[in-house]
């Protein structure tokens, strides 16, 4: 977490603040959030500023801005941003502080904006741009645009096929028009490992993590334990489109939010987390059912799942997926 509904969120958030702004300064308070970026700090501050912002794309939970020349040119790179477990990106401006804190009627708490900061870039309308990150999985970085091979958009906000560099081996998600589900479920199908953690394979599908995953595999009464060879093609195509109607709800409402960990750019929080019918659910009852959720622990993620409403695979042996 963030997963991809909570990057959409913030690109969203970001884009009236930030497209066609140019960058007058950057300031990075913690070298680690620039770790991916080749020469470090320097060269991250000297490739950024005077850099226009072009368009923010998305592709699973890859957030990327791309960047123009002085003379509007595209600069044949971009911005990767990577919020890993904790990060995110806040927006300060005179615009938002206009705004009452009451805020709307999706949104939650607002918290500290400026406590675990670790960049931030200036922007030439006095807008300033914060990346916070507590735990200092995510990470800023500049990477050169290279085309994605099926020719396709390359990922939500993409006025091209061109992606970064360091973003190519991510697969496309189950929002992108260019996802070809029914091939995509015949993918999972010639695999062993269980089907949760090939939805966590970001070389197959990008953006979901273990929250949706969950969420998804309950829609879908699909245990997460069942190999993905196990699946019929319809069952597979039925826990994909589980996927994407679970972070479409997601989006209605900001994201999922559990603590302060994941907010929106103006600091407030996604309200998905009252919608959840399994993730973080232990004990409590299945609301198609009223079966107590049940929680595992698989290669050190814990499992969410109603035991009758989700047989396991041993349950079905012999029976068709």
């Amino acid at each position: 977490m963030p997963e991809l509904p909570e990057v959409e969120v913030v690109r969203r958030g970001l884009i009236p603040h930030v497209t066609g702004r140019t960058i007058v300064a950057t300031e990075v308070l913690d070298a680690r959030t620039v770790r991916r970026q080749e020469g470090g700090p320097t060269a991250f501050s000297a490739l950024l500023d005077g850099a226009r912002i072009g368009p923010l794309v998305r592709r699973g939970k890859f957030l990327w801005w791309r960047l123009l020349d002085a003379d509007g040119s595209d600069a044949g790179h971009a911005l990767v941003t990577h919020l890993g477990m904790s990060g995110q990106l806040r927006v300060r401006s005179p615009a938002l502080e206009s705004v009452s804190t009451a805020g709307a009627a999706h949104e939650g708490p607002t918290s500290d904006p400026l406590r675990h900061r670790r960049a931030s870039l200036m922007l030439d309308d006095g807008t300033v741009v914060d990346f916070l990150d507590q735990r200092l999985f995510g990470g800023l970085w500049l990477s050169p645009l290279v085309a994605a091979p099926d020719g396709h958009a390359a990922g939500e906000g993409s006025p091209d096929a061109l992606l970064p560099a360091s973003a190519a081996h991510i697969a496309r998600d189950v929002l992108d028009p260019a996802t070809d589900l029914p091939r995509l479920a015949r993918s999972l199908r010639t695999r062993r490992a269980p089907i949760k953690s090939l939805l966590l394979a970001q070389d197959l599908v990008s953006g979901i993590g273990n929250i949706y995953a969950d969420e998804a595999l309950w829609a879908a009464r699909a245990h997460h334990d069942t190999p993905g060879e196990d699946l019929s093609q319809v069952r597979a195509r039925r826990i994909l489109e589980a996927c994407r109607e679970v972070m479409l709800r997601a989006l209605e409402v900001g994201g999922t939010s559990f603590d302060a960990l994941y907010v929106n750019v103006d600091g407030r929080s996604g309200y998905f987390a009252r919608s959840l019918a399994a993730y973080g659910r232990e004990g409590l009852p299945c609301p198609r059912c009223s079966t107590s959720i049940r929680r595992v622990q698989r290669q050190g993620r814990s499992c969410f799942s109603c035991p009758r409403c989700q047989r396991g695979p041993r349950t079905h042996a012999g029976l068709p997926g």
